[in-house]
């Protein structure tokens, strides 16, 4: 088999095979054969089927197996004789005149780019950190408060005040007619906690249980209900009960009610501390690692393949889709979804992948199966059974394969801290966490 390979552009090559008709026509008969010993038809015993029978049936399929197998075996040949990494999959064509006994085809592919990479002694990462203060257990304190908080009935004439329930009559009209989802009745909220908009709890506030009011209100530019969206409106309110919120001590009885096993206000604390330090080390992790590969990829030079693009988009669009259904849309698997939309994303995807796979192989940054082990008997501690944990992570290789792709981003995070020029910066529990 001759081959070879020009070069078309940036990444696109060309590979010209030539495969022998007699290896090809072999192939067919054996095939035939096998298929006439076990093949089946009317008016024949089985295995007695005549072979011009069974070639009339089968031989133009056989035909076509056997070459699709004779192309793709010598393309992988050429591919490994040329040591070329090949992106994505490849278009083979039949050319026309071929010499008297033989077949050419082209092959026209993509290969994976050469990554330059950048001096990583001239990238400056910024690295932040955060610690777990009082003021952030305090405040997972309240929360957990809140979540058993109970309600009693304010007194007749205790007027509306935040964080108390209150449960409502009103109607909204715009331009003098009622409008869809404007109206409900016995409608409960918590008042001063953003569940309805800011106008509309101004109007409640301050009011008692019996009294009625009617107030104007604006519907913002970008609300989710297009039909009322940066519309005027009038709403007619009537408070029919109010009923305050009682927020449980924090006490040891609170702590046994949540389940820690030091059934202690102290304990509490601690045990909150821990999970809290827990999710900073994670969310710390990460903010650094996208810092950390940002600076990476803005110092490589390299060509991006269309076949990898492509197959990313494809997967965003699949994933957009999927998501679309799980929220109930109709026929989401057939929503049109230009690919515009994520090519952004999907570029930067098939970038960053490229130039940590090239940094990976270049300084053996692979995971090992310590490193492994070690993740995810940290992943399992926070879980009340963790050895189930574990075996829930080693029972399944996607499961593993996913642990260790986190282990690798880590190693290359890890390595370019060590080289780059690292600021450090502390941030605040609140920002970490997207708190506000």
């Amino acid at each position: 088999m001759a081959v070879t390979v020009e070069t078309l552009e940036k990444l696109e090559r060309k590979i010209t095979l030539t495969l022998p008709v007699s290896a090809i026509a072999a192939e067919v008969d054996v095939r035939l054969k096998r298929v006439a010993r076990q093949v089946k038809m009317d008016g024949f015993r089985p295995g007695k089927v005549p072979m011009n029978v069974v070639a009339q049936r089968y031989g133009y399929s056989t035909q076509m197996e056997v070459m699709n197998d004779k192309v793709g075996e010598a393309f992988n040949s050429a591919i490994q004789e040329a040591q070329l990494r090949v992106a994505g999959q490849p278009r083979i064509n039949e050319k026309e005149g071929a010499p008297e006994g033989e077949m050419h085809f082209d092959a026209i592919f993509e290969v994976y780019p050469e990554v330059k990479l950048g001096e990583l002694s001239a990238v400056t990462v910024e690295k932040v950190s955060a610690e777990v203060t009082d003021a952030a257990i305090d405040k997972t304190i309240d929360i957990l408060r809140k979540q058993r908080r109970t309600f009693a009935q304010r007194p007749a004439d205790g007027a509306a005040q935040d964080s108390d329930r209150v449960t409502i009559d009103f109607e909204g009209k715009i331009d003098g007619e009622p409008f869809q989802g404007g109206k409900a009745e016995d409608f409960q909220f918590l008042l001063g906690e953003g569940q309805m908009l800011k106008e509309f709890e101004d109007a409640v506030r301050g009011m008692k249980a019996g009294e009625s009011k009617t107030f104007p209100l604006s519907f913002p530019a970008d609300y989710h209900g297009k039909d009322v969206a940066g519309k005027q409106s009038d709403f007619l309110v009537t408070l029919k009960k109010v009923e305050v919120a009682n927020m449980p001590d924090v006490t040891d009885e609170l702590a046994k009610s949540l389940g820690v096993a030091d059934a202690t206000v102290a304990g509490l604390r601690a045990d909150i501390k821990n999970n809290l330090e827990r999710e900073v080390k994670f969310r710390l992790l990460g903010r650094n690692k996208q810092a950390a590969l940002d600076a990476l990829a803005s110092q490589a030079e390299l060509d991006l393949p269309n076949a990898s693009v492509q197959a990313e988009l494809e997967r965003m669009v699949e994933g957009a889709r999927a998501d679309l259904k799980a929220r109930g849309i109709k026929d989401a698997d057939k929503a049109p979804i230009p690919d515009d939309v994520f090519r952004p994303q999907a570029e930067k995807r098939v970038r960053m992948g490229l130039v940590v796979a090239d940094l990976v192989r270049a300084n053996n940054l692979q995971a090992t199966a310590e490193q492994i082990k070690a993740h995810i008997e940290e992943l399992a501690s926070s879980y009340e059974k963790p050895a189930d944990v574990v075996r829930w992570y080693y029972s399944d290789m996607s499961r593993l394969g996913e642990v260790e792709a986190v282990v690798i981003e880590n190693n290359v995070t890890d390595f370019i801290l060590s080289k780059a020029k690292v600021t450090d910066k502390a941030v605040s529990f609140d920002e970490l966490m997207g708190q506000s």
